[in-house]
Parts: C-alpha cells; sequence; structure tokens
C-alpha cells in the first residue's frame, strides 16, 4: 500500500550543470539530501535539472552543489525555463558539433597518414620531431576540444568522485602521455611498442562530444509535451477595466477582473462567465474533440479555445494556480521522478564507474603480466578501450528518458500521471474497482418516477422530500431537488432536526412529521412498514435506477426512482479493460439490484454494493490481501480512503482542483478510456525502459570484456579504441531514439 500524502512541502527546482554520467545523478543527489532541512531531493539526468523538497533556501543548495563540484541555478517560470533551455541547447549542441570538427580534422589526417605509411618512424631525428608537433597539435585539440572532461575530472577528484569525464580524461590522457614519452625517449620502450596514440585521443574525443550532440538533438524531442503545454499559455489578455477594455500582458490579470474573450481566442486564464456564450474546445483538457457549450455560471479555463461567440468572464484563478499551470507542473513533476527501477538503476550506475577503475587497473596488470610483446604498448590500448567504451551515459539515460516521453504522451490523453512509481505500477495492475455514481455513470441523476401508497399526492411527497434534501449535497438529493424546482412545486418550510445517516439517507422533521428519507436499510432500521412500496422498489432497481423511500412518522409514503445514465462509452472501455487482462469490480453504496443491472449493461466482473464510504477502503484491502494488484477509480473526493488504500489510485472528473490534487492518477475527461489509456502507456513506457536498460547493460557488459582483450587469445582481435568511442558516444543516442519510439504510441481507443 502506498502511503498517503499528509503534507505539502515547498518545492525548489534546479538546473544542475557539469553532470556527464548516472554516476553524477547519486552524487549531487547525496550533496542534496544531505543539505539541512531537505526532505526529498530528486535529480533527473535527462533534463539536467534537480527538484528539492523541504524547508531550505535555494541559495544553500546551490552552493552545495557547486561546492560539491557540479554547478547549479534556480530554475524560474516554466515558460521562462523552457525557452532559456531550449536556447542553451542549441548553444551548446553548435559548440559540440564545432569541437567534434576541430578535434577530427586533426585526429582523422593522423589516422589516414599512418595507415598509409606517410609519416616517419618514432625514431631519435627528423621522426621524432615530426610526432613532436603532431603531439602538441593534438594537445591544443584535446584542450579545445576536451578541456571539459579534464575539468570535470578534477572537479570530481578534489571531492573523491568519479563519472564519465574521469574514464573520458583518463584514457585519452593515458593515450597522449604515452605517446609523448615514447615520442621524447622512443629508447624507453622496444621499437614494436613505438607507435603514437595522438590520433586516437582526437578522434575519440570527437567522436564522444559529437555523439553528445546528436543525443541533445534527440533528447530535445522527448520534452515535446511539455513544450505543447507551455505554448497553450496565452501572451496577453483583454482586460474590461473603468468600462474600457485593453489588451495586458497575461501577468498583469488580477484577481476576480473581468476580461472579455473574442471568438477564436485563447482564454487566458481561468474564470466564471458573467455574460455571454459560446463553445469551447477543451481537449488539451479534456481530450475530448468536440466543443463544450459554457454559458453564464459556467467555468472556463485558460489556454483553451473559444469557439464563434463571445463573452466576459470573471477571472478565479491566475498564475500558477491555474488549471494549465498546475498540469504543466504536475507532468514536469512526473517526468523528474523515478520509479522503483529507476532508483535500483541508479545505485547501480553510483558504484559503476569505480568499478570500471578497479577493472582498468587489473586490465593493465594482467598484459603487463601475461601479455605479449610489445607488452606495454598493450596494456596502453587495451586500458585506454576499457576506460573509454564502459562509460554508463546510456544506463543513466535508460530510465529517466523513457519517463519524460511516457508521461508526456500520457497528457496528450488526459491522463495526469504524479509518478514515477504510479507509473510503473499502472501497467502491472490485476483488478481495476470501480466506483458507479459519476464514473461509470454520467453522475448527474434525474427523477424519472415517483410511486406513492394510496391517499399520498405524488407532488406533495416530492415536495416535502426536496425540502429536506435540500439541505444535503448527495447527488440523488441535487437530483430531487431539481425535479421539484422542475415541476414548479414550492418547497414547505420549517424542516428541523436535519441529520444525515451515513450511506444510508437522511432524517428530519418537517411540520410536526419525522421524516425518513433513504435506502431499505434506513427503513428497516426505524421499522418502517413498506407494503407494495418494496416490491415497486425491486422492479425499478431491476431496470438500473436507484429507489429512495419516503416515510412520514414511520410509515412508507412513497419511493422516488432516481436515474443516473451510463456513460456512452463506459461498456466499450471496460471491453477495453478486458482485453488488458483486467478483473473488473464495481465498488457502491447503491442498493443492489441498481448495481447488478448497471454491471450487466456494461459488462462489469463483480459487484460489491450498498457498502458504506468509509468501508470502501477496507474492501479495496481485502482484494490485495487476495493477491490482487488493485487501482481504484473513484471521484477524488468521497473516495479517498480507497484511493490511498489502492496500489494506484484513478481520480476520474473535469479537471477541477480536488482532481488535480487527489490520486496517483489523474483522468481530466469523464471517461474511463483514460484508465485503459493509462494502463497501456504504462506497458508500453516500462517495456521501453527495459529495453533500453538491456541494450544499456549488454552493452557495458559484452563491451568491457571485449575491450579487455578477451578475445586476443582465441582470434588474436583487439577492439580499437576508436571503435569504443564511436560505441560509447553512439550507446546513449540509441537510448534516446529507443525512448522516442513512445512519441508514436497510439491509445486503443484511437485504434477502435
Amino acid at each position: 500500500m502506498r502511503k498517503s500524502r499528509l503534507t505539502e512541502s515547498r518545492t525548489i527546482r534546479l538546473s544542475i550543470g557539469g553532470m556527464s554520467c548516472a554516476g553524477c545523478v547519486a552524487a549531487v543527489e547525496n550533496i542534496l539530501r544531505n543539505t539541512p532541512g531537505v526532505e526529498q531531493a530528486s535529480v533527473n539526468f535527462a533534463e539536467h535539472t534537480a527538484q528539492i523538497e523541504g524547508d531550505v533556501e535555494t541559495v544553500q543548495l546551490i552552493k552545495a552543489v557547486i561546492d560539491g563540484g557540479y554547478d547549479a541555478a534556480e530554475l524560474r517560470s516554466l515558460g521562462e525555463e523552457q525557452v532559456e533551455r531550449e536556447q542553451q541547447e542549441r548553444v551548446h549542441t553548435r559548440k559540440l558539433l564545432k569541437q567534434s570538427l576541430v578535434a577530427g580534422l586533426v585526429g582523422l589526417p593522423l589516422m589516414v597518414g599512418g595507415m598509409a605509411g606517410w609519416f616517419p618512424a618514432l625514431t631519435p631525428g627528423s621522426g621524432q620531431i615530426f610526432w613532436l608537433v603532431a603531439g602538441l597539435v593534438t594537445l591544443a585539440a584535446m584542450i579545445y576540444s576536451g578541456g571539459h572532461f579534464f575539468i570535470g575530472a578534477w572537479k570530481q577528484f578534489k571531492f573523491h568522485n568519479a563519472n564519465m569525464d574521469t574514464l573520458i580524461a583518463m584514457g585519452t590522457g593515458s593515450a597522449w602521455i604515452y605517446s609523448m614519452a615514447i615520442t621524447l625517449a622512443p629508447d624507453i620502450v622496444p621499437s614494436l611498442a613505438r607507435h603514437a596514440y595522438f590520433e586516437a585521443a582526437a578522434i575519440i574525443i570527437a567522436l564522444i562530444n559529437f555523439g553528445a550532440a546528436m543525443e541533445m538533438r534527440a533528447r530535445g524531442k522527448t520534452s515535446e509535451a511539455i513544450k505543447r503545454l507551455v505554448g497553450l499559455q496565452p501572451k496577453t489578455a483583454r482586460v474590461v477595466r473603468d468600462g474600457l477594455e485593453a489588451d495586458v500582458p497575461v501577468v498583469e490579470v488580477g484577481l476576480n477582473e473581468t476580461l472579455r474573450v473574442r471568438p477564436g481566442e485563447r482564454i487566458p486564464v481561468d474564470g466564471v462567465i458573467l455574460d455571454g456564450r459560446s463553445n469551447v474546445d477543451e481537449s488539451m483538457i479534456s481530450g475530448e474533440p468536440v466543443p463544450v457549450t459554457r454559458a453564464a455560471g459556467d467555468e472556463v479555463i485558460g489556454g483553451t479555445i473559444n469557439g464563434s461567440g463571445t463573452f466576459l468572464y470573471q477571472a478565479s484563478r491566475i498564475g500558477k494556480d491555474t488549471v494549465l499551470a498546475r498540469i504543466i507542473e504536475m507532468v514536469r513533476n512526473a517526468q523528474a521522478s523515478k520509479p522503483a527501477i529507476g532508483r535500483l538503476v541508479d545505485k547501480v550506475a553510483a558504484v559503476f564507474v569505480p568499478a570500471v577503475l578497479i577493472i582498468a587497473v587489473v586490465t593493465f596488470l594482467l598484459w603487463v603480466n601475461f601479455g605479449p610483446e610489445p607488452v606495454v604498448s598493450f596494456a596502453i590500448v587495451t586500458t585506454m578501450t576499457v576506460l573509454i567504451i564502459a562509460c554508463p551515459c546510456a544506463l543513466g539515460l535508460a530510465t529517466p528518458i523513457s519517463i519524460m516521453v511516457g508521461v508526456g504522451k500520457a497528457a496528450e490523453y488526459g491522463v495526469l500521471i504524479r509518478n514515477g512509481d504510479a507509473l510503473q505500477q499502472a501497467g502491472r495492475l490485476t483488478t481495476v474497482v470501480l466506483d458507479k455514481t459519476g464514473t461509470v455513470t454520467e453522475g448527474k441523476p434525474s427523477v424519472t418516477e415517483v410511486k406513492t401508497i394510496r391517499f399520498c399526492d405524488a407532488n406533495q411527497v416530492l415536495a416535502i422530500a426536496a425540502a429536506v434534501e435540500s439541505f444535503s449535497e448527495h447527488p440523488l438529493a441535487e437530483a430531487i431537488v431539481r425535479s421539484a424546482a422542475e415541476k414548479g412545486l414550492d418547497k414547505p418550510e420549517g424542516v428541523t432536526d436535519f441529520e444525515a445517516v451515513a450511506g444510508h439517507g437522511v432524517r428530519a422533521s418537517l411540520g410536526g412529521q419525522d421524516i425518513l428519507l433513504g435506502s431499505l436499510k434506513l427503513m428497516n432500521d426505524n421499522t418502517v412498514k413498506l407494503g407494495t412500496l418494496q416490491t415497486e422498489a425491486e422492479q425499478m432497481a431491476g431496470r438500473g435506477e436507484t429507489p429512495v423511500y419516503i416515510a412520514l412518522n414511520r410509515r412508507g409514503a412513497a419511493v422516488i426512482a432516481v436515474a443516473d445514465p451510463i456513460k456512452a462509452d463506459s461498456k466499450q472501455a471496460i471491453t477495453r479493460l478486458h482485453d488488458e487482462g483486467m478483473k473488473v469490480v464495481m465498488l457502491t453504496g447503491d442498493h443492489r439490484a441498481t448495481a447488478e443491472a448497471v454491471a450487466r449493461q456494461v459488462g462489469i466482473d463483480g459487484v460489491i454494493a450498498e457498502v458504506l464510504p468509509g468501508d470502501k477502503a477496507e474492501l479495496v484491502a481485502g482484494l490485495q490481501r487476495q493477491g490482487e494488484i488493485v487501482g481504484m477509480v473513484g471521484d477524488g473526493i468521497n473516495d479517498a480512503p480507497a484511493l490511498a488504500q489502492a496500489d494506484v489510485g484513478f481520480a476520474i472528473g473535469s479537471g477541477t482542483d480536488v482532481a488535480i490534487e487527489s490520486a496517483d492518477i489523474t483522468l481530466m475527461r469523464g471517461s474511463l478510456h483514460g484508465i485503459a489509456d493509462a494502463i497501456s502507456i504504462s506497458r508500453a513506457t516500462v517495456r521501453n525502459i527495459k529495453q533500453n536498460l538491456f541494450g544499456a547493460f549488454v552493452y557495458n557488459s559484452l563491451g568491457i570484456p571485449v575491450a579487455a582483450g578477451l578475445l586476443y587469445p582465441f582470434i588474436g582481435v583487439l577492439l580499437n579504441p576508436m571503435i569504443a568511442g564511436a560505441a560509447m558516444a553512439m550507446s546513449s543516442v540509441t537510448v534516446v531514439t529507443n525512448a522516442n519510439r513512445l512519441r508514436f504510441f497510439r491509445s486503443g481507443e484511437a485504434e477502435r
């Protein structure tokens, strides 16, 4: 069972610079978590960001990160952050490509000339001078194109850490130092070992920089969902001040200000329509393509698109409080979070680089002691190759890059996933538990029939019921009150001693009469004689209607049939859940016969009816004890305990404050298709993560032994360090490209 969120901490987001591999993630997280006041810290290697919760100052966090050998800066508003990050990435990509070109222009001629035999042998004299010049030119290229690797390695060394920079700096640095040493003093090694590796050092740096640039370009595509959401935020709003209309920046719109929205414009902020009427395209929130009619008194959401009408409305939420801003923040937080599989990878990555350094030392010693001549040359080449090929970049990107794309894709379907654990767990569900009202049904019940005993007038009974139910907020009560109003009935005054009986109905006094209104259990508990009303009620329930009894002075007076229409797509969505291998159970406080009638119509497997709200959580726990992995679907308010108890809680609603804040996964449109979408996206994302991890682990598991010379005793082959550099660089690109395949995911609903 997951823990409920009891408190909300202050959240700080930082941009982290200097991270070069998965090992850096663990280092930065340790730095942040050890800062006083920090409750939780998570670092996203794919975005190079950190999210911190706790009572701590931003400057304190930045100082801790910088003192730990990395760079840090606070991230501001989402729009500014997105633009700034894109600009920085473009500049950095161009710089990496330029550095790659310079290193390549130095290394490639040296490699081609050496293979063609154009250059003099490395012997004292003129040959020595040529290679000395070549070494100095290579050094200049290494400083310009690979200086960031050596600076990063030095920073890590000062803080007793090691990362990708360490491996690259040691690999290329040792190659250059060895080559320069034999250039200055050729006689220190046998003639067979007199081979300079200047070209290898330069080309490895060129290839790694080129791979990093390609990775950054591919990585930019993973945050398309956030870019689209940020792009939905209008830049200006038309406000009405002192009777005059003027366009102002949306950041200057005040709370409760009056705004005008013209045809075709995006609604600037959330609010309530004062005057006018229009059709509004809310697909960016709900995923529903059909525009909805909005008139005076209706709520509108910032970022949605107005149709052909015009209206005045009052701003009710602005800035970071708007639904769109909170959706963006929720998606961003989910993309930065880690599922259990990601946390495991981080632990592996934290010890990976030190382990590689040990393997490199062992490789060197084995070749020096047991290798053939030229011993030193073979030892240098194999050690350098191990250091270069073993970089865990792909390992570090495998999980976060897929999470970013998967969460973003879910948002496109109106599915807001709160964290990585929920994303991973949704794909493992075996049972989906549904509330009935507002989940399977529309949640807008209406009175269809009033059956009374002899001598009772139906309208009079309905008026009395409406007078009592006007004190209740239950959907059935609202239906009765609305029905009386539609018939033009006058509600009698003087209701006293009103009391809600949880899960069963209400009681009150009116005009000297004791009134009971509710379920059969409420009637039985108060020994009410119902007569033929019970038969009428059973017939109503058999049709899928909810019977509500009314008793006057402990005598049954009438039974009111309240029908809540089943959503048009509920049956199709439940069929999709069955296709995904889910068992579907309905958990409701409604009459058993009513619940079973609804279940039959939509194909639900099991029904647990007449359940009190407080008992739903225990029933979910009972399913879990039977070995089921349970997803609970409710409205995010009455079902809160059950949502918290479930392995994954789904809040189904219309994007209101409570819906957004409640469960692990929020479905922004009132359709059960969102559950099937969430499950299929979860499975696709986890499958993508496993593919990435398999590729990364196989790459390192096979690459390191081959680089160390495992094949040499059998087939006389050693891995060229330059090929190792190319393979290492492209492994990350492969992982990012594979993750981007999720961007083309299509839901089962779209395919039907």
